[in-house]
């Protein structure tokens, strides 16, 4: 049976692993923080572990992109993208009797919101509307700020987090679906030793290579040239951005997401092109993205 390290039980995370892995006889490993869950797989306590690295609203999450370039070096072997469905969860005697849409819930008695930094910022204008007094307060992970919640009775904290997190910390929603925006999803990626194939009927499904290149210094129109290696090949970038080397200020890396295999011809000639160029090429993962956003619109209803 594969471990999977993940954040704690009733995160994001812990809902999103569950609808990847489906019937599959997984065994789930929860740590607190996520460097743990990190080095849980590379230092060999877990087979695999459930990193969230982009968010429609809050873009990428840098944290976890540095930790995967400059911490470990563990390649990426799926991806997913999952709905992060925030609510209000609480004591609903503390706030009175309201409706799952938060209709009779006294919001003037919450005196502080818990939650995930990025959680939080998904939220911010239902909490700015309705609870503009409350203290705000980022915990290590939205599971961590239900269960601050569950231990500090009758203060008017709250914490913005999942149903799971609420059921399995014995909380109410005082309001469900508070996030700002609909179309509220996560990029997930599973990182590990090895490859892994999913079973299921995922038929939304398309190949993917991240690529880390860094540009030779002094080489005026190095990254146009980059870019021109997979455009004339008429390979689709889904996704670039640069990030800070920690070298030398001003000095960034970029991070490509490639939707083409590591084994396309395509692909290894635009990367050697880009190597002749005297930039550096580094392959963090070639694996398949499952696309479930029809099927958990369902599911989170």
């Amino acid at each position: 049976m594969k471990r999977i390290a993940l954040l704690p039980e009733g995160s994001v995370s812990h809902e999103a692993a569950l609808h990847l892995f489906g019937e599959e006889p997984v065994e789930l490993l929860h740590f607190k923080q996520i460097s743990d869950v990190f080095l849980a797989t590379a230092s060999g306590k877990s087979d695999y572990s459930v990193i969230p690295v982009e968010n429609t609203i809050e873009g990428s999450v840098s944290l976890h992109m540095d930790w995967l370039v400059h911490e470990v070096d563990i390649p990426m072997q799926v991806e997913w993208v999952y709905p992060s469905i925030q609510n209000l969860i609480g004591r609903r005697e503390e706030f009175g009797a309201g409706t799952p849409d938060g209709d009779g819930i006294d919001f003037s008695k919450v005196t502080k919101v818990l939650s995930h930094p990025v959680a939080m910022a998904q939220c911010l204008q239902f909490i700015r509307s309705r609870m503009p007094q409350a203290e705000l307060e980022h915990v290590g992970s939205t599971s961590e700020a239900v269960e601050v919640v569950k231990q500090h009775p009758g203060l008017g904290w709250t914490a913005i987090g999942t149903r799971l997190g609420a059921q399995h910390h014995g909380l109410d929603v005082l309001a469900g679906k508070v996030t700002d925006h609909d179309n509220n999803y996560t990029r997930f990626v599973l990182i590990g030793p090895q490859p892994l194939k999913i079973g299921g009927n995922n038929k939304n499904v398309q190949s993917k290579t991240n690529l880390v290149i860094a540009l030779p210094e002094d080489f005026p129109g190095a990254l146009h040239q980059v870019l021109s290696a997979f455009a004339w090949r008429k390979l689709n970038l889904s996704r670039i951005e640069s990030r800070p080397t920690k070298k030398k200020l001003g000095n960034y890396y970029f991070l490509m997401d490639v939707l083409e295999p590591l084994e396309s011809v395509l692909l290894s000639s635009a990367i050697g092109e880009i190597e002749a160029l005297g930039c550096g090429v580094r392959v963090l993962g070639s694996y398949p993205s499952y696309s479930f956003e029809e099927q958990t619109a369902e599911v989170q209803n």
